[in-house]
């Protein structure tokens, strides 16, 4: 069940972060202005098209973190692949060595990001 009071806290944090008005929001979800009055002072619960709106119009914001409180916000998001690993594909891999059977073994294992940084392991 959701909580009215926390659920009204993290709708006011959404609209902290993109820097709207309660009647600014209304209008970017396309609800009435009273609705989110209603909501913030803990006199309605969301509906779930309420709810919804929310998730189509904001991107960083995420269903369960709105409706619940555990999850992350802002959420990454797509083109925030920065951070994220380089892939190699296949067909462009060169042949790894096989030390399964070798006398050489492994020093440290990098791992390169997009961004310029880098992660290193030592077994």
């Amino acid at each position: 069940m959701i909580n009215s009071d926390q659920f009204a806290e993290r709708l006011r944090v959404v609209m902290e972060f993109y820097q709207l008005t309660a009647s600014q929001f209304a209008d970017k979800i396309d609800v009435q202005k009273s609705s989110i009055s209603h909501l913030l002072s803990g006199r309605n619960k969301p509906s779930l098209e309420f709810v919804m709106k929310v998730i189509k119009a904001f991107d960083e914001v995420e269903l369960y973190w709105l409706l619940n409180g555990k999850g992350i916000f802002p959420k990454p998001s797509n083109n925030e692949e920065e951070s994220s690993p380089i892939l190699i594909q296949r067909s462009a891999q060169k042949e790894l060595p096989d030390f399964s059977e070798s006398s050489q073994s492994i020093e440290r294992i990098v791992i390169f990001f997009k961004d310029g940084t880098f992660k290193e392991y030592q077994p």
